[in-house]
C-alpha cells in the first residue's frame, strides 16, 4: 500500500514524476509548495532561487492550550512582553477536568482570559473546541504558517503549514524574534486510488507512520501531499491523515489545494483565506512516498507506538502471537511491578476490547462521528464490560451532530457523548481499568499516556484504530472488527459549519490590547525560579541513565493529572521522570543542593574528589545533573520535559540523537546543553558517575561544535569522551551561555 522511494524525484506540471529535469535540484526545490511558503515567511531571505541554508521564520498566527499558555506568557512577560504582535489563540482543552481537586485548572483559565485582554489575544473557553480544530476553523489560510505549542500543530491539508514547538519558540515570536531552522528536505507524498467503504483517515495515517517512523525516513523533513488521490478525500479525511504526520517525526506538512478546500473556507465564512497552491512547473523532492489508497486495509496500532501496527485481519488471524509479544514488551519496559494479561482478551479465538474512544483533533470530526453513528444505528454496545465514548472536536461539530441525528443515534446505541476535550489522548479522561485494552481514534498510544501508573502496579494499554472500525467493534460486542467487513451506507447530511456559538463565547482581542488590565493569578501560578548562567567549566552528575531505544516526552514529564501543575514549575518538577526513573527527582535535588553549597563555598566530599580528578576549581566550574538517553524527546512538544530538568538543576542531556527538533529546541531554550555522542561511542556509565566538560562556555560562544570531556566514575577512574553540540545558531549559543531564554532577553533589555 505504501512504498518508500529514497532517491530524489522531479514533479513536472504537478502530474508527471521524473528522475531528471531541466532545472537543477536546488532551483527546482524552490518550486515545491513548501519552499514557496517558507520563502514568503523568511525575514532573512536573500531572494528566490538562492537555496539559502537557513530560514528565519515569522509566523502568521499562534495557538496554545491550557497546559502550555501560562508558562509561555510568564516567560514572555519576564522577557519584556508588551502586547501580542500576531493573532494568538489560547484554547482550554487539556486542563478542562479538575483532576487534582481545588481551583487550580480554572485559575489557569481565568489567567488566560486576563492575558488575552491585557496583551490582545484570543481566548477560547473550556470545552468549546480542541486546539487544532479551532485553528482549522478560525485561523488557517492557504499559504500561511501557524506555530503551536502542541506537537500536533498540522494544518497542511488546508494549505497552511503548521509547526509544533516548545513554548520557548512561541515566546520568541511574541517578542518578534524568529524561528530558525536549516533549510529542510521535502518529501513528495503521492496519493493514488480511492479508499474503500470502511476505510478512514486513521487507517492511512497509521500505515504511513508504520512505513516511516523506525527508519527516520522523513525525520525533520516537510511532507508535501499531491497526486490524483487527493481529490478522492473529503476535508475531514485529509485533516485526519495530516494531523498524524507528527508521528512520523516530520517537521511539517503541506497539501495541494483544490475546490474542496475552497468550499471549506467558504463554509466557514472566510472565502478570502483560500488560494490555489500547487508545485511549480518543475519541482524537486529529495525523496518520495507513494500511497495506494485503494489497497488500504483497516489498521490497528498496538502498544506502545503508532508505528507498531498490523492490519486488523492480521491481528485476528494470529492473536496469540501478537498479544504475547506486547505482554513481553510490557514486562521488559516495567519489570515485575506490572502483570500484563492480554491473553485473557482472546475469547473464542477473537480479540475483545474493553473500551472504545473517538476523540480529539484526529478522531472527533463530523465525518468520523457520522460514519460511526451509521454503523451503530439500531444496535447496542451492550451492558457488559465494553464501554464507549465520543467527543466532538468543537461546539460547531457537536451542534451539527445534534441537528443531523448523529448524536441521537450514538446515544441510542449506548455511546456516551462528551464535550470537546483532549483528555483521552494524554491520560486525563476515560482512563481504562487495570489490564484494560482500549481502542481509540486519538493520536498516540505511548506507555503511561492512557493514564496507567506502572510504578504503582497499574497498567492498561491503548491501541489506535479508525472511528469506523471502533464503531464496528462496538456493534460486534467488543470483538475487534474491521469496518471493511460490514455493509453500511452513510446517509447523514454533509457538515455545515455554524459559528454563532464562537461569536457568543470566544473572546477575540487581537489588536485591542489593554495594558492596564491586570493579570489574574491563582495560588498555583508561580514565577520561574532564578536560573544561573553557564560557568567556565561544567561538571555533570548522571541522575538518570536510560538505554531504551526511544524515550518519550510523556516519560520525561508524565501527562494526565500532573497537567494541573503546569503553571507551578517547582511543583511540576516533582513529577519529572516519575513513571520511568522514580529516583530521578531525589537525585537531582541532592545534586542541586550540593551545587548551592558549592556556590556558598562548601563542598561535599564526593564533589571535592570529583573536582580533584578533573583538575579544576569549584569557583569556575558549575555542578548540575544530567540525563542520558539513547534517543529522547519523541512525542509531545511540551517544554516542561526540559524545563523540569532545569528547575531541578539540570545542565545537559547526553544522547546519540534527539528524537525530535522540538525537544532539542526545548533543551536549548531552557539552558540545557544538547550534547550528542558519535554513534560508535559506547556509553557504559552509570547513575552517580560524573562528566567533566572543560571550557564549555568558551566553546559554546566561540562557535565550536565539539568538546573533549572526561567521564569520572564513582571509583575515581577517568576516561576521555567527545561530546558534540552541532548546528547551533548564534542566538542559541548565547541562550545556552546565559542559562536560559529568559536570561537571554533580560540581558538584552
Amino acid at each position: 500500500m505504501i512504498t518508500l522511494h529514497p532517491n530524489g524525484v522531479y514533479l513536472l506540471d504537478g502530474k508527471t514524476i521524473a528522475s531528471e529535469a531541466a532545472l537543477d535540484k536546488d532551483r527546482a526545490r524552490e518550486n515545491t509548495i513548501a519552499y514557496q511558503i517558507l520563502r514568503a515567511h523568511d525575514v532573512g531571505a536573500a531572494g528566490e532561487g538562492t537555496c539559502e541554508k537557513q530560514f528565519r521564520i515569522r509566523f502568521d498566527a499562534m495557538v496554545s492550550h491550557d497546559i502550555t499558555y501560562v508558562g509561555i506568557i510568564q516567560t514572555a512577560r519576564a522577557s519584556g512582553l508588551r502586547k501580542f504582535p500576531l493573532p494568538y489563540a489560547m484554547t482550554n482543552c487539556h486542563n478542562s477536568l479538575c483532576a487534582v481537586g481545588g481551583t487550580i485548572n480554572e485559575d489557569d483559565h481565568v489567567f488566560g482570559l486576563s492575558a488575552a485582554k491585557k496583551y490582545g489575544g484570543i481566548y477560547v473557553p473550556a470545552n468549546q473546541a480542541v486546539i487544532h480544530q479551532y485553528a482549522r476553523e478560525a485561523l488557517t489560510a492557504c499559504g500561511n504558517m501557524i506555530l503551536g505549542s502542541d506537537s500536533h500543530t498540522r494544518y497542511g491539508s488546508l494549505g497552511n503549514m503548521g509547526v509544533g514547538e516548545g513554548g520557548g519558540e512561541l515566546v520568541k515570536q511574541l517578542l518578534e524574534n524568529t524561528w530558525d531552522i536549516k533549510a529542510p528536505e521535502v518529501v513528495l507524498v503521492w496519493l493514488e486510488g480511492k479508499p474503500r467503504r470502511g476505510i478512514g483517515p486513521h487507517d492511512v495515517a497509521i500505515s504511513l507512520v508504520k512505513a516511516t517512523f523506525e527508519s527516520g525516513f522523513v525525520k525533520n523533513k516537510v511532507l508535501e501531499f499531491a497526486g490524483p488521490g487527493v481529490k478522492e478525500l473529503p476535508i475531514d479525511f485529509r485533516n485526519g491523515i495530516d494531523v498524524m504526520t507528527t508521528e512520523t517525526t516530520c517537521l511539517s506538512s503541506i497539501w495541494v489545494t483544490d475546490e474542496e478546500v475552497k468550499r471549506y473556507f467558504e463554509m466557514h465564512g472566510r472565502p478570502q483565506a483560500y488560494k490555489e497552491l500547487a508545485p511549480g512547473a518543475v519541482a524537486y523532492y529529495d525523496s518520495m512516498i507513494t500511497v495506494d489508497l485503494s489497497s488500504q486495509e483497516s489498521m490497528i496500532a498496538l502498544p506502545y507506538h503508532p508505528s507498531n501496527a498490523v492490519s486488523i485481519h492480521e491481528l485476528q488471524a494470529n492473536p496469540e502471537k501478537v498479544l504475547k509479544a506486547i505482554e513481553e514488551d510490557t514486562v521488559k519496559r516495567f519489570g515485575d511491578k506490572v502483570h500484563p494479561d492480554l491473553m485473557s482478551k482472546i475469547r473464542d479465538g477473537k480479540v475483545h476490547a474493553d473500551q472504545g474512544i473517538i476523540a480529539g483533533c484526529s478522531g472527533g470530526t463530523y465525518d468520523n462521528l457520522s460514519e460511526a453513528a451509521t454503523i451503530l444505528k439500531g444496535k447496542s454496545i451492550g451492558n457488559d464490560y465494553f464501554t464507549m465514548s465520543a467527543y466532538p472536536q468543537s461546539t460547531p461539530v457537536y451542534l451539527a451532530t445534534t441537528r443531523n441525528h448523529i448524536a441521537e443515534e450514538l446515544l441510542e446505541a449506548g455511546v456516551v457523548i462528551k464535550p470537546a476535550f483532549c483528555g483521552p489522548c494524554f491520560g486525563a479522561g476515560d482512563v481504562p481499568s487495570n489490564n484494560g485494552l482500549s481502542i481509540r481514534h486519538t493520536t498516540r498510544n505511548f506507555p503511561n499516556r492512557e493514564g496507567s501508573k506502572p510504578g504503582q502496579g497499574q497498567i492498561s494499554m491503548v491501541a489506535l484504530m479508525d472511528a469506523r472500525s471502533i464503531a464496528a467493534t462496538a456493534a460486534n460486542g467488543g470483538v475487534i472488527t474491521a469496518a471493511t467487513d460490514i455493509e453500511y451506507e452513510d446517509t447523514h447530511k454533509p457538515y455545515q459549519f455554524d459559528g454563532h456559538i464562537y461569536e457568543k463565547r470566544v473572546y477575540n482581542g487581537f489588536g485591542k490590547a489593554m495594558p492596564e488590565e491586570p493579570l489574574r493569578y491563582g495560588p498555583n501560578i508561580k514565577d520561574w525560579p532564578v536560573m544561573p548562567a553557564m560557568q567556565e567549566n561544567m561538571l555533570l552528575e548522571l541522575a538518570a541513565v536510560i538505554h531504551d531505544p526511544v524515550t518519550t516526552t510523556d516519560e520525561l514529564i508524565p501527562s494526565g493529572e500532573t497537567s494541573s501543575y503546569r503553571s507551578n514549575p517547582l511543583k511540576l518538577s516533582e513529577f519529572a521522570l516519575s513513571r520511568r526513573v522514580p529516583e530521578y527527582v531525589g537525585r537531582a535535588k541532592r545534586i542541586q543542593a550540593d551545587d548551592r553549597a558549592r556556590r556558598a563555598g562548601e563542598l561535599t566530599e564526593d564533589l571535592r574528589k570529583a573536582l580533584a580528578v578533573a583538575g579544576t576549581s569549584a569557583e569556575n566550574t558549575s555542578f548540575g545533573s544530567c540525563v542520558f538517553a539513547n534517543k529522547p524527546g519523541d512525542g509531545s512538544a511540551r517544554e516542561q520535559a526540559a524545563s523540569c530538568q532545569k528547575v531541578l538543576g539540570g545542565d545537559a542531556n547526553i544522547c546519540y540523537e534527539y528524537a525530535t527538533k522540538r525537544y532539542r529546541s526545548n533543551c536549548i531554550n531552557w539552558g540545557i546543553v544538547p550534547f550528542t555522542l558519535d554513534s560508535e561511542t559506547p556509553f557504559n556509565y552509570e547513575v552517580g558517575d560524573y562528566v567533566f566538560v572543560p571550557g564549555i562556555r568558551e566553546a559554546i560562544l566561540g562557535g565550536a561544535e565539539q568538546v573533549e570531556a572526561r567521564v569520572i566514575t564513582r571509583d575515581g577512574h577517568s576516561a576521555p569522551i567527545t561530546l558534540y553540540f552541532q548546528n547551533l545558531t548564534e542566538d542559541e549559543r548565547e541562550i545556552l551561555a546565559d542559562g536560559c531564554l529568559m536570561n537571554y532577553y533580560k540581558n538584552r533589555k
